[in-house]
């Protein structure tokens, strides 16, 4: 049986949305920076236990501010992937509150806090500015590496199934 889930990327522009999912569909990373207008959707299917389940990825451009989303692209969304940089701290030092804003937009809908770009920063500045957030479980990514991106999916898929 085939279950449909559609997931929204939200984030700061520049945090490597598209990249991540360009990397999860495609399995390519290109170095070339091209801004999303709007949204842009993609699918791709995944295996969880015995369910297929079919994510509809709505990549949402990226703001400063995630006020400025507007709310038809987060409507009906059944779990989001919350997209930082490692290497900018500017799209971290809000997380709690782009995170309580995305749960009152999703109705406590699952969400993934991503922290990508682990290549561009060490363990140890990972590790300090995890410790600084002081959240739960963040799956840390690369989409030029491909490390996390999968894990980062199948991770979403799972806890909207489950």
């Amino acid at each position: 049986m085939q279950i449909s889930k559609k997931i929204v990327l939200v984030g700061h522009f520049g945090v490597g949305k598209t990249s991540l999912v360009k990397r999860f569909i495609q399995e390519v990373f290109s170095e070339e920076y091209h801004t999303t207008i709007g949204v842009k959707v993609d699918k791709k299917v995944v295996k969880i236990d015995n369910n297929e389940v079919s994510l509809l990825i709505w990549d949402i451009a990226g703001e400063a501010s995630l006020d400025a989303i507007p709310d038809m692209y987060l409507t009906g969304a059944q779990g989001a992937i919350l997209v930082f940089d490692y290497s900018r701290e500017a799209t971290y030092i809000n997380l709690p509150e782009q995170l309580d804003f995305i749960k009152k937009k999703l109705n406590n809908s699952p969400i993934v806090l991503v922290g990508n770009k682990n290549d561009l920063v060490n363990e140890n500045e990972i590790k300090n500015i995890l410790d600084g957030l002081n959240f739960g479980q963040i799956i840390s990514t690369s989409a030029k590496t491909g490390e996390g991106v999968e894990d980062l999916f199948e991770n979403l898929a799972r806890k909207m199934i489950s």
